[in-house]
């Protein structure tokens, strides 16, 4: 039996007027960016390592109002190549990622947070300017050829 494991603490019930409380859980679910290219109908997320599939499916569906076909997950591995000051590995925690498929007809885009903007000539005619001033300063780096790979500090 693991010990580790942490249950979901779900509101004790409480005498009064139900319809005043809102459930809030205590799961995440963080939409990232897949590594590989995916189909338009299918979104991955990072969740809780205590979600299943159907909590997964429930919190999109009553939350959100967002159909969902299917819900695949998987547990990644945290990297463990890391040594802190005193040489020992130092892990970084698991993390369960899921893929979620969603319903007939739905799509979905990853919004682009930082959209490419068109150059002006002023900026154009500034990163020509840059690149004359840096071939000038690699041209002044090499050196005099004349004085032989003698340094320039070397001379009067």
């Amino acid at each position: 039996m693991a010990t580790g494991a942490r249950k979901a603490v779900y509101p004790l019930f409480q005498l009064g007027g139900p319809q005043l409380r809102i459930f809030r859980p205590n799961f995440y679910m963080l939409a990232v960016r897949p590594g590989v290219p995916q189909p338009e109908d299918t979104v991955q997320f990072r969740v809780s390592m205590e979600m299943t599939k159907v909590d997964i499916k429930n919190y999109l569906e009553k939350i959100y109002n967002v159909p969902v076909a299917a819900v695949r997950t998987r547990i990644q591995y945290g990297a463990n190549n890391k040594r802190n000051h005193k040489n020992h590995r130092v892990k970084k925690p698991d993390y369960k990622v899921a893929y979620v498929q969603l319903g007939r007809g739905q799509t979905f885009q990853f919004p682009n947070l930082f959209p490419e903007k068109e150059q002006d000539t002023e900026t154009r005619s500034l990163e020509d300017l840059k690149d004359k001033y840096m071939e000038r300063e690699e041209q002044r780096q090499k050196g005099d050829p004349r004085r032989g790979g003698v340094p320039d500090w070397f001379g009067l």
